[in-house]
């Protein structure tokens, strides 16, 4: 079953750019994953600070193996003190 998932993320505003570039980052990083179907990054009009992904995964295990991934373990760490709060993941299914 395929996994929709949207993820929120709010850098802080002297940490903006730099999580801008992770961000980025960890879209060409994690579109070379085999379970990964789309994987977009936006940035706020209103708020340059929030970052949304929209994701579609083939399943949970592939969403499992990506949470794993040493981008994805990296950008965590670095994330924690630089992110307003912690992201808001959404996963749902298609209706």
């Amino acid at each position: 079953m395929k996994i929709y998932l949207t993820a929120i993320a709010k850098a802080k505003p002297e940490f903006t750019s730099e999580i801008k570039t992770a961000l980025e980052n960890l879209v060409i990083e994690t579109k070379k994953e085999q379970a990964c179907i789309q994987y977009d990054l936006h940035q706020g009009i209103d708020d340059a600070n929030t970052f949304v992904f929209y994701e579609i995964w083939e399943d949970q295990a592939g969403l499992d193996l990506h949470n794993k991934q040493p981008h994805i373990q990296e950008f965590v760490a670095m994330a924690a003190e630089k992110l307003q709060e912690p992201p808001i993941i959404i996963k749902m299914v298609k209706v």
